[in-house]
């Protein structure tokens, strides 16, 4: 049975302990059973220590449960065959359950029985089946069937009296479970279920319903070892699931397991066991569970050789089918099919192929095979790859370069181009004239390719006494003066011998011809170094720096002889006087080593008979460090993106020094102004940089480089390094706030310019162009995407709508594009473009009763106006600007509240109708706004006739207008200030009303004790009070007199 995506495959056996083998059944035979009534022998089981050995009595029926994770496991972890066992399948492997107590097998799986056997790799307990009820810990089952009465009273009796130790002996039993799973896994996949597996009850998640008064079961690590931190146990259900921390076989079991005693580890052919110690819990369940985790190998390695170059030998002469073991194989840490399984090469040339030998420990070794004819003089070495194959799906490979070389052996004898060649010398020639030199070739190496020179036995002895042969040059040389009786032609027959070789045959034939006079001779004194006939000068030497006298002789002493230079080069050759017949060899020019190393000159001797000489003379050059390094550019420019990986390649310098050995040898340095952070390989001259450029910080960088040969004393050259960093779209747009708040008058004109938003964007060329744009409310506002300029395209309105929010995105032009908003606020300020409106009373006609029993003081009615706008431009006065009447003065109105009072009491004359014609004015600034009303009183005890009334009303009031301005004072809170409350308010109202200074002291003193009545307030402020919809707008003004606002 499979759980989840995998589970683990779980064994448990009692009643034997870890580490002992059952006897096995011979193949095909029946396992044998115990006997019923006869106790099998237990030689350690659970509570088998510390307690009383209990009467014999069955064996426990086995417990087995199996779950697989993944493919099958390795064939030595699964079950054998037995009747109701568990069999492998293809691919998979069964779970196993016990029989019930009715003799059928559960429904999840197979019951197993038959012959105990156990596997050495896992150390798994297997116990034959018995037909008797399974034992439930904590309790002793009945014996067999055939079980007399009489032994069962016994038993009955027994057991009363070992009732409690074998109740401890059921807890101190430990039971072993054994799963396997794939290495690698993730966390959260399904090892196996412990309670299950146990046929444990009293789990809560996933088991039987406890029984009633039996506390529930609960699982626990015994250790939070180095192996608990690759599972995770849940307590109250007992599944096992992996954890977050994957497990790697071979780091595991290969490298620590040897140490750890969560781990078991084995050579390859063994298992890799992570092992647990699990608590079942509480006490009267408790049981110790051996939890065995067999880590299966998955191909998660590939092949690797040790050395990534290999080097293989094999003979010129080496025969087809030739076997050679390759000494360094592939290694691969997997297991089985996921290991090494074959080997082959990239490219075979067509004369190489691989073979794979398996020794008896199953290790595979690569052997080359020789498949065609080699020739190391053809082809001296082959280089290929070798690759290792595993046997995964899919396969994984390794490498290596595999160099075959072939070695030599001596399959080549000397040869020579020619078979013959002539020579002719002069019969006068002196001692050690050189004649010839002959040269054979031999194809082999080292030894192989060794050549000696002799005569053949043909060459008369007066030749060989003639002529000297080098057996090592082969070069020919006279040995003396040539007598005048020799012969005038010799056949030398020259051989050239070889290890194991027929000798090379050549003929040089030489011709002596005679002379009748002596020719001139020519005697060199050297004056510069001179070692076997090369002069050796140095390149700095001076012009006509001497190199040797010659001397010219005519033997005979009878004929003049002329001397002069014959060949090419700065030299001359010129009488050295006042002596005769003395000449003097010196330069003409300095030496250049880097334009000519070696001058080879001869000195020419001729007489008058027109016999001469020849003294040739080897001139070589010296080096001397006469050059500095040369730079190919003195300018050095390069380029490199910003935010650059660290330490990458910049350039390699590179310089020239036509000097020669170490003089030649150029070494590169960073100037002094180089940033510490830029670094220069001395050796190669590769540049590099350590950290990575930012072009916001620095956009070019400009330094020197040094070239420096190692001559004594040194020369250098100095290059300069301007390094330019490319800009990436690293930088987002910056506003230069993130909040901007524009104040803007209302009625400011359409496309008026409201305000400039400012941004910049540190990156450069289109990378830094930034584009604006409004993200909401685009339907009022745009936005100069070049110039940053805010406008409105409609007039604003502060009654409307009193401030905007608006979000200004600004989009670089990289690719990506990059982007930030910022904030906008705009603030309509108010201007006076709303005259009061007056709310009470609501018409010019509408009139009140007033009884003529009013008192003086007592409030008659009011006048209500607003105005929409703001600050003082909503600051409203009243005044009465004309009157009519019998007494008109009899009334009068508060500016602030607009409360109109009877001020005297009136007599019998004073009935009739008044009308007040009152100017409601803001205090707007220019200039401030009005509105003006009627307010009709009838002063009556009754209104008898209303329609006479009425009719007064509809005519044309004949109004004299008052031109007077009204008076609102500023009242102060009653809490004392630091300086005087009254006093400093007072002299400040009555500068700013530029009314009466009696009357706007009356007001003060009136408000004074009018707000003494209040409360305490806590703040020292100064307020004004406004009759809108009878709300009451306090202003902190912090000592100013005049700084009034409305909502």
């Amino acid at each position: 049975m499979h759980r989840g995506g995998g589970g683990a495959r779980g064994f448990l056996g009692t009643g034997l302990p870890l580490g002992r083998e059952r006897p096995r059944a011979p193949h095909g035979a029946q396992p044998s059973s115990t006997p019923r009534g006869s106790p099998p022998q237990q030689p350690g089981g659970a509570g088998a220590s510390g307690s009383p050995r209990a009467p014999p009595r069955p064996a426990p029926e086995p417990r087995v449960r199996c779950v697989t994770i993944g493919r099958s496991p390795p064939s030595h972890l699964h079950a054998g065959k037995g009747r109701g066992g568990a069999g492998r399948g293809r691919g998979r492997v069964f779970r196993c359950l016990p029989r019930r107590s009715d003799g059928t097998a559960p429904s999840a799986g197979m019951s197993y029985h038959g012959a105990g056997r156990r596997s050495r790799a896992l150390g798994a307990s297997w116990l034959p089946r018995s037909r008797h009820r399974p034992l439930e810990m904590g309790h002793l089952r009945s014996a067999g069937r055939a079980t007399s009465h009489r032994k069962l009273q016994h038993l009955f009796l027994f057991l009363l009296f070992i009732g409690p130790f074998n109740c401890f002996a059921s807890y101190s039993r430990a039971t072993e479970l054994f799963y396997s799973l794939n290495e690698g896994l993730p966390a959260g996949v399904l090892i196996g279920s412990l309670a299950q597996d146990l046929r444990l009850h009293g789990v809560a998640a996933e088991g039987p319903p406890t029984r009633r008064g039996e506390p529930a079961l609960s699982f626990s690590l015994a250790s939070q070892g180095l192996g608990g931190q690759y599972v995770s146990l849940d307590n109250r259900s007992g599944e096992l699931h992996t954890s977050a921390l994957q497990i790697d076989r071979e780091t595991l079991c290969l490298e620590t397991g040897a140490g750890s005693p969560a781990f078991l580890p084995a050579p390859s052919s063994e298992p890799c066991l992570l092992l647990l110690d699990v608590l079942v819990l509480p006490q009267e369940h408790f049981r110790l569970v051996k939890v065995k985790i067999a880590i299966r190998d998955i191909n998660d390695n590939a092949p690797h050789f040790p050395v990534p170059n290999m080097r293989l030998w094999v003979p010129e002469n080496a025969p087809v089918d030739t076997r050679l073991a390759i000494e360094h194989p592939a290694l691969d840490p997997d297991l089985g099919t996921n290991a090494v399984q074959t080997y082959r090469l990239q490219d075979d040339y067509g004369v190489f192929t691989l073979d794979v030998e398996e020794n008896e420990s199953g290790e595979r070794t690569p052997y080359l095979i020789v498949m065609g004819a080699l020739d190391r003089e053809a082809r001296e070495e082959y280089v290929t790859l070798i690759i290792a194959e595993d046997g995964g799906t899919p396969p994984l490979l390794g490498s290596a370069t595999l160099t075959i070389g072939i070695s030599d052996i001596n399959d080549n004898c000397p040869q020579f181009s020619d078979s013959q060649f002539n020579v002719t010398i002069y019969g006068n020639s002196s001692a050690g004239t050189h004649v010839a030199t002959i040269h054979a070739v031999d194809l082999d190496l080292g030894s192989n390719a060794q050549i000696s020179y002799s005569y053949s036995q043909k060459v008369p002895q007066p030749s060989r006494d003639l002529f000297h042969l080098d057996e090592s040059t082969g070069a020919i040389k006279l040995s003396s003066k040539i007598d005048g009786d020799a012969p005038r032609l010799h056949r030398l027959t020259i051989l050239a011998n070889g290890p194991g070789c027929i000798p090379a045959v050549i003929t040089v034939l030489v011709s002596i011809i005679k002379v009748m006079l002596r020719p001139p001779e020519v005697i060199p004194r050297f004056i510069a170094n001179e070692v076997e006939g090369v002069v050796y000068l140095k390149e700095l030497e001076p012009v006509n720096t001497p190199i040797a006298f010659f001397t010219i002789k005519d033997p005979d002493e009878k004929y003049k002889v002329d001397c002069f230079l014959d060949g090419n080069g700065p030299f001359k050759l010129s009488p050295y006087k006042p002596y005769n017949n003395e000449y003097l060899l010196e330069t003409t020019r300095p030496l250049d080593y880097e334009v000519q190393q070696l001058y080879e000159i001869s000195v020419v001797a001729w007489n008058s008979e027109g016999f001469h000489v020849n003294k040739i003379i080897k001139v070589k050059v010296l080096d001397d460090n006469d050059n500095s390094p040369v730079f190919p550019q003195q300018l050095i420019e390069l380029s490199i993106e910003e935010n650059n990986a660290p330490n990458v390649f910049l350039t390699k310098l590179h310089a020239t020094d036509a000097d020669s050995g170490e003089r030649g040898k150029v070494s590169y340095f960073l100037g002094p102004d180089a940033p510490s952070y830029f670094s220069l390989d001395k050796t190669t001259g590769v540049l590099t940089v350590s950290t990575q450029l930012d072009r916001e910080e620095k956009e070019k960088y400009r330094y020197t480089v040094k070239a420096i040969d190692s001559g004594l004393p040194p020369r250098e050259s100095i290059a300069t390094v301007i390094i330019t960093v490319l800009d990436k779209n690293d930088n987002s747009p910056r506003f230069i706030n993130k909040d901007f708040s524009f104040f803007v008058p209302e009625n400011f004109p359409g496309f008026g310019e409201i305000g400039v938003i400012s941004v910049t964007d540190a990156d450069a060329e289109q990378n830094g162009w930034v584009a604006l744009s409004v993200v909401n409310g685009s339907d009022i506002f745009v936005i100069d995407t070049g110039k940053g300029v805010l406008r409105a395209k409609v007039s604003l309105d502060r009654e409307q709508q009193s401030s905007y929010v608006l979000w200004v995105e600004a989009v670089d032009g990289g690719d990506p594009a990059l982007s930030s908003t910022a904030k906008i606020t705009i603030l309509l300020l108010d201007i006076n473009d709303n005259p009061p409106l007056v709310l009470f009373p609501q018409s010019n006609t509408s009139y009140l009763l007033v009884l003529p029993s009013t008192l003086p003081g007592s409030p008659i009615t009011e006048v209500y106006a607003v105005d929409k706008d703001t600050g003082m431009n909503a600051v409203i006065a009243y005044s009465i600007i004309g009157r009519r009447g019998p007494r008109p003065e009899s009334f009068r109105i508060d500016p602030k509240t607009g409360n109109i009072t009877l001020e005297e009491s009136l007599m019998q004359n004073d009935y009739g109708l008044y009308r007040l014609l009152v100017k409601v004015s803001d205090h707007g600034y220019p200039e401030p706004l009005h509105s003006t009303v009627m307010v009709n009183l009838f002063v009556n005890d009754t209104v008898s006739n209303e329609s006479y009334i009425e009719s007064l009303l509809r005519k044309e009031p004949d109004i004299n207008i008052e031109e007077k301005e009204p008076q609102i004072s500023i009242e102060p809170t009653h809490k004392k200030m630091e300086s005087p409350s009254c006093v400093p308010t007072l002299v400040a109202l009555s500068i700013i009303s530029l009314g009466s200074i009696t009357l706007v002291t009356g007001m003060g003193i009136y408000i004074c004790l009018w707000k003494g009545k209040k409360h305490h307030r806590a703040d020292k402020n100064l307020e004004v009070q406004i009759p809108l919809n009878g709300r009451i707008d306090l202003h902190m003004l912090e000592k100013k007199p005049m700084e009034i606002s409305n909502i």
